[in-house]
């Protein structure tokens, strides 16, 4: 959307805020604020730089009477849907849009758009790795980082932008098109913010609304909720898609039947007609490339791989853990084979660089430089990470993990059986879906933060549950009630807000909890029936 020639409300000042304000008023834009609170010195100072710039900014609320006098309202993306002034501006007439929404105005540079409940920070990280690796100038920000408006605002250099976008970006993106969408799974999240789980998917979804033929969506074909989605309401965009099993590439309407033979599946055509589709090439996976002599097409930055020159699936056994593989097309030399290091080979991190590959490939990356780009690559903190090995039970910061299936994928991902360490600040998921996993993983729960009394009424029927006041003395009854080879994972299913000032501080302090327990511990650690922690909290 044009904003030239308009009076824009921004509303909400955090970092997005001020850089859709500083973007607008440096293209001659008038400019309002308003902003709701102003306790924090970062407000504060931007206010005075507005101020000082002749901007009007209400502060402490949100009045219908502003909302409803401007042209464009321009929402930051953690700004609640439902303010009373917001419904004001749309019984007016006045549109209500995002950052996201300025890019088919502002933006001169091709766009890869990343989002999903899990793994967005990670997938759009190393795409941007590989990309720079292949020699593109490359901006990486969004929802991560960087807001797309302080690009917006220079010279616009780079051959391609990267954004890891939220859906509460996507709720606010109008007519936002990028040249490929990357969507990695969806599962039950700020159910606090959206009236249902169906709304919550509908707005992930909205990532391919505006895309057309020539752009690319990028799927995980084994989510369930994104299979449902496809199913009702299919994307225009070519369609590639990425899963278990390390497979890729054009997303295939059927599968082989149990004979091996080619079963041809009832699909949908964008218009939504019911059509028979035939096998697609695929692209298999198990990153280094241990090999360089596949062809490889260089096609522009806007064009996809031709799918004759994309890999081809063949029917042997899956790659090993810790690898992923790209298939030769037929008539080519040989397979493209990439070794992951240790921090991406378990899941999901495998999966997530199997998106991260096939998305380079599709930008026109050649084999050689995602072998660079994933050799590069340094996992995001407080993601999985092993903070240290005590008495031979190994310790994980997965403090990122703020919603259910988060901890789902961490635990399938772990070998071996697991305390779990959760709570927080509740985000309205429904706990029992980690029922299965837990069943299958956990030995034990200890539970922090204002949720644990609704998760320990879900999940106690299933599993030992202790509680703990602070995060240092649930690493303490984990690590009692832990044996040598089991693992104490954070993964808290929720928000860090009731005790922390973020995600990151919850990781360092459980980090630093970790680094607070003895070498040894007396007599090796519980024995087999006896805990001393449970036996103290339940005394």
């Amino acid at each position: 959307m044009k904003l030239d020639n308009k009076h824009v409300l921004v509303v909400g000042l955090g970092k997005s805020g001020m850089a859709a304000a500083r973007f607008l008023l440096a293209r001659g834009v008038r400019v309002s604020v308003s902003e709701g609170g102003l306790a924090q010195a970062p407000v504060r100072r931007g206010v005075q730089w507005l101020q000082e710039k002749g901007v009007y900014c209400e502060l402490g609320g949100h009045s219908p009477e502003l909302f409803t006098s401007v042209d464009v309202v321009l929402l930051s993306p953690g700004v609640p849907l439902d303010l009373p002034a917001l419904a004001a501006a749309r019984r007016a007439g006045v549109p209500i849009i995002g950052e996201l929404a300025l890019a088919p105005a502002y933006l001169s540079s091709p766009v890869i758009a990343v989002t999903g409940t899990n793994g967005k920070s990670t997938v759009t990280t190393m795409i941007g790795d590989i990309l720079q690796a292949a020699g593109n100038r490359v901006f990486v920000g969004g929802n991560l980082g960087t807001p797309l408006c302080e690009y917006l605002a220079g010279p616009q250099e780079a051959d391609w932008v990267v954004l890891e976008v939220s859906s509460y970006q996507l709720d606010s993106a109008g007519a936002f098109c990028p040249e490929i969408g990357v969507l990695l799974n969806i599962s039950p999240d700020h159910l606090d913010r959206y009236p249902d789980y169906a709304a919550y998917a509908a707005s992930k979804w909205r990532l391919f609304a505006h895309q057309g033929r020539r752009q690319r969506a990028v799927i995980n074909h084994d989510d369930p909720e994104i299979g449902h989605l496809l199913a009702t309401a299919p994307p225009t965009a070519a369609l590639f898609s990425f899963g278990g099993g390390g497979v890729a590439g054009p997303y295939q309407a059927q599968a082989l039947d149990a004979s091996g033979q080619e079963e041809t599946a009832a699909v949908r055509d964008h218009g939504g007609k019911m059509v028979s589709a035939r096998r697609a090439p695929q692209v298999v996976a198990s990153g280094t490339a241990k090999r360089t002599s596949v062809r490889e097409p260089a096609p522009s930055p806007l064009s996809a791989v031709p799918c004759d020159r994309l890999p081809a699936a063949g029917t042997e056994a899956e790659p090993a853990a810790g690898m992923i593989r790209v298939r030769a097309a037929a008539g080519s030399e040989e397979d493209e084979e990439y070794e992951l290091a240790a921090g991406l080979a378990l899941e999901p991190n495998r999966q997530n660089a199997l998106a991260a590959v096939l998305t380079a490939r599709l930008a026109g990356c050649r084999p050689a430089a995602v072998a660079r780009g994933l050799a590069a690559f340094k996992a995001l903190p407080h993601r999985l990470a092993l903070v240290a090995t005590v008495d031979g039970v190994g310790y994980y910061d997965d403090s990122k993990a703020t919603n259910i299936g988060a901890v789902n994928s961490a635990l399938k991902g772990l070998v071996g059986p697991v305390v779990l360490i959760a709570g927080g600040l509740d985000k309205g998921g429904d706990y029992r879906l980690l029922l299965p996993v837990i069943r299958e993983k956990v030995r034990a729960v200890v539970l922090i933060g204002s949720a644990r009394e609704k998760m320990k009424a879900a999940l106690a029927p299933e599993v030992p549950v202790l509680e703990a006041d602070d995060l240092a003395a649930a690493v303490r009854a984990a690590s009692s009630l832990a044996s040598p080879g089991d693992a104490v994972l954070l993964s808290p299913a929720c928000a860090s807000f009731d005790m922390f000032t973020s995600y990151a501080h919850r990781g360092e302090v459980f980090r630093q909890a970790v680094g607070q327990l003895p070498a040894t511990r007396a007599g090796g650690g519980a024995l087999p029936g006896h805990c001393p922690v449970m036996e103290a909290m339940f005394a």
